[in-house]
């Protein structure tokens, strides 16, 4: 017989934890290798985990509705792994074969995906204690990206973040032991005591010298501000869980990128004609409907070839260019919620191909049927704000991206018309676009001539 734990799978990019929905299967109960034992859910998807074993679940480690980090054993399982060598044709225990198992059938390492490069990396893990040990803080611990908010919200600096004791796998610092602390840390008129030897520092890029990363001294953070007042004629909502890791990832986004934001428009009179005319026959012919979004992705692709350092990402101090062009399109779900499915290796599908993958994409994301593969791996993010009714927007990057487009509504205007006879004035369509890009990699003149050749390929389509 051996143990096999059964580990919190990575769901995709910048997921460091995941919600147990629901368990499948108790303790006690025979599981066959690859069937589903449990549904987790992330700000991003909702998933099914799969045994990686057969044999009996022998011990279940989080409660359904336990929010658990990347990595941790969540289970384990009894396999008759070494079933099959052979014995000594004894019928006692004394003449059992007594063979070693390898720590790597026992526990075997995790195959962590780092969100910049994306290359596996061993994670040595030890089985766990029944009861953890709190960290001594001295050693050079990680800490979420949860954390690191807390944190930063709260104005701890990394001194005293390292002070904190852990209760977590490797005395890992927890959600729970930060907000304990924070809790602790509070005085009579909830304002924060801090110590005054150490600035605040909000956490986003690597601080020279050190093991942990920051942003620079942020001085709006020395003093809290006072708690909203809650009285009188109000209601009160509780954020639920993918509101408030959106909340979160939104919050890292902006202390990690410096974000600019650049505008142009384009006149797509010709696109949304030629769109107009093709779409019936398209959707008889192709099976699918035909919409602007594989359209823009298509432009958007072209522009990318032609600038890729628009399609990179920054680790430390280097600026990893991607290869493959992975377009997310973010998606509004039914609760009100975004998503942002990833058309992988969008350069290798003509307009037919994008437009099923748009439309696959979209449906499976309303009908909460995507993948943990189909929302990672994104290279460069479009937005539709012009669904909405918007003109435009101001887009945050999705990290570690280092841009993001919108497209507004397009709306009929009265507007000059230059050609060789002379000028004139004519009803033409016109969109504006905005990108958002992480001006620590992207000037504010690639930007800008980036946007306007995407424009400009809109504005030059023939169908």
């Amino acid at each position: 017989m051996a143990i096999v734990d059964l580990l919190m799978p990575k769901m995709g990019e910048s997921i460091m934890e995941a919600t147990i929905l629901k368990w499948n299967k108790k303790p006690g109960d025979s599981v066959q290798q690859d069937e589903s034992l449990l549904d987790i859910a992330t700000d991003k998807v909702d998933s099914e985990v799969p045994s990686t074993a057969a044999g009996v679940l022998k011990e279940i480690l989080f409660e359904e509705n336990a929010v658990v980090p990347v990595g941790a054993v969540i289970a384990r399982i009894e396999t008759e792994v070494f079933a099959g060598l052979p014995s000594d044709g004894g019928t006692g225990p004394e003449s059992e074969t007594e063979v070693e198992v390898p720590p790597s059938v026992v526990h075997p390492p995790v195959y962590d995906f780092d969100s910049q490069d994306r290359q596996p990396s061993t994670v040595n893990r030890q089985p766990p204690t029944a009861n953890p040990q709190p960290s001594n803080g001295n050693e050079n611990r990680f800490y979420s990206p949860l954390v690191l908010n807390i944190a930063s919200n709260e104005g701890i600096n990394l001194s005293e973040l390292e002070k904190i004791p852990g209760t977590g796998n490797e005395g890992r610092v927890t959600k729970k032991d930060i907000l304990s602390y924070v809790t602790k840390r509070k005085d009579g008129n909830g304002f924060h005591t801090r110590p005054a030897a150490e600035p605040a520092y909000a956490y986003g890029t690597d601080k020279p010298g050190s093991g942990s990363t920051y942003y620079g001294e942020d001085k709006s953070r020395q003093v809290e501000s006072v708690p909203a007042y809650a009285g009188g004629n109000v209601e009160i909502q509780e954020m639920d869980r993918m509101r408030r890791l959106i909340a979160e990832h939104m919050v890292r986004s902006k202390q990690t990128s410096p974000h600019v934001t650049s505008f142009s428009e384009a006149d797509v009179t010709n696109l949304v004609a030629w769109r107009e005319k093709e779409k019936e026959e398209f959707e008889k012919r192709e099976g699918t409907k035909l919409t602007l979004t594989p359209l823009f992705i298509e432009a958007l692709v072209r522009c990318i070839k032609r600038y890729p350092l628009m399609n990179s990402s920054l680790q430390g101090d280097k600026i990893i260019i991607r290869k493959d062009i992975n377009i997310g399109m973010a998606t509004a779900l039914p609760s009100g919620s975004l998503i942002v499915p990833v058309i992988k290796n969008a350069d290798n599908y003509n307009r037919v191909g994008l437009a099923r993958q748009v439309n696959t994409l979209a449906g499976n994301a309303r009908n909460n049927k995507l993948k943990p593969e189909d929302i990672q791996e994104g290279t460069f993010t479009l937005t539709n704000v012009g669904v909405f009714g918007s003109l435009m927007g101001t887009p945050i990057i999705n990290q570690p991206q280092v841009a993001i487009l919108a497209v507004g509504a397009i709306k009929k205007r009265a507007v000059v018309i230059e050609t060789d006879q002379g000028d004139s004035i004519g009803i033409r369509h016109m969109m504006y676009l905005s990108m958002s890009y992480d001006h620590r990699i992207i000037d504010g003149s690639l930007g800008a001539t980036f946007l306007t050749a995407v424009a400009k390929e809109l504005e030059s389509f023939q169908g």
